[in-house]
Formats: structure tokens, sequence, C-alpha cells
């Protein structure tokens, strides 16, 4: 399948990784010099310096054999009109979308974007399971104030499985604000809360704190 990525921040960088590892044949679209260098520079000729939202651009990218773009800037209007563009003038079959405010989901779609991902709806839902009578504008908020939400999965050989959550060292200012494990419900994690393989694992972090947050829970 051939996939282009809009967006070179780190949600397109960790999602171009994983999806070359899966086999499939991706190229990252990203404006910045920089980055594109050193996406480049790691990871071989699969980062295009271009606007994402430019039809010349996807025409030289070959949009026309895609099978999927997916939008991923830090920009809701920015990724809608990458989506668009791809869907009306290059007949993508499949379109997905990040949006930052959850607000803009409905617009999306009514416009005709494939699927919207918002990371904040995603935690909401969760905690609304688990506490339906509490309030969660706080998570809003601290979107605003540099922090970032993000999910990390504990890998089989990582040194964390078996251990609880107390005894992890985590970045100053993160936490770990749900547990997602396979055939159970979501849970909060406590302090005595014990990490399997395969968990996944709901954290809030500073942005410049997500490294090492990752690192810490998936050390090997």
């Amino acid at each position: 399948m051939y996939i282009i990525v809009v967006g070179g921040g780190k949600v397109g960088y960790y999602l171009t990784k994983a999806l070359l590892d899966e086999g499939h044949e991706v190229l990252l679209v990203e404006k910045n010099v920089t980055i594109c260098k050193n996406t480049v520079d790691e990871m071989g000729s699969v980062c295009f310096r271009g606007d994402g939202c430019e039809a010349s651009t996807l025409a030289e990218v070959g949009a026309g054999r895609a099978d999927m773009l997916i939008a991923v800037t830090g920009d809701d209007e920015d990724n809608l009109v990458a989506c668009q563009v791809a869907k009306h003038k290059f007949n993508v079959p499949r379109t997905i979308s990040r949006i930052r405010n959850p607000k803009n989901e409905t617009i999306f779609k009514k416009l005709g974007i494939d699927v919207t991902v918002s990371s904040t709806n995603i935690i909401l839902e969760h905690i609304e399971e688990e506490l339906p009578t509490h309030s969660v504008t706080r998570l809003l908020d601290i979107r605003d104030k540099g922090m970032e939400i993000v999910e990390v999965k504990i890998l089989p050989e990582s040194t964390t499985v078996g251990k609880a959550v107390r005894e992890l060292s985590l970045p100053e200012e993160s936490s770990l604000c749900l547990l997602l494990r396979k055939q159970e419900k979501p849970i909060i994690p406590k302090a005595d809360t014990i990490l399997q393989s395969e968990d996944r694992i709901i954290a809030i972090t500073p942005l410049e704190s997500e490294e090492v947050l990752r690192a810490t829970l998936t050390s090997t």
C-alpha cells in the first residue's frame, strides 16, 4: 500500500516509522528543511520537502496512485486542505486527518474526510467510562500549556514488565492517566498497579519530556 503522510512532526515521524516497519511504501511530506533532512539521514529517501496542501506538491509525490493520505500536521486547517485536495483532485481512496480541536470533527466529516483522529476525544471517552462525573476540562487546558497526550505500549522485552507504577522514575510533571489491557476494562493506574506485557499506557507529559517518558516505560 502506498501511503502519503503530510506533516513531519513527532506524530508524522513515528507514524512513518511504524508504517515502514509494517512493509508499506510511505512518503512523508514536510515543509521544514531541517526536519526533512534529519528524516532522510535516518530513514533514507522517505521524505519530500514541500507543502502537502498544494496540488502541485501532491502531484509530484504521486498522489494519483496513493492508496491513502494521512494528514498529521499541528494545524487542523492544513490537515483539512491536504485531505480535500487528495480526495477531490487525485481521487485518493482513503483520507485520514489528525484534529487538535475536537469541535472540528463534525465539519471535517461533513467535508468528506474519511477518518478523523482526536487524541483529546480518545482520552475523554476512556476517562468518562471510569469517572463519569469527573470534570475533564483541565485536560483541554493542559494541551495549551506545552503538554501532550501520548500512548506508550509496554513491549514483552521491556524491563518495566512486572514492575509497580511506584517503581518507575517518571519525568517531572508526567503522569499515567489510563491503562488499556486486552480483554479488560480500562483502569486508572495506581501506585501499586503492576505493568504487564502489551499494556498500553495513556500519559500526559510536557512536550520536552516525551522521549524520556517513552524510554522509561519501554527500556530493555
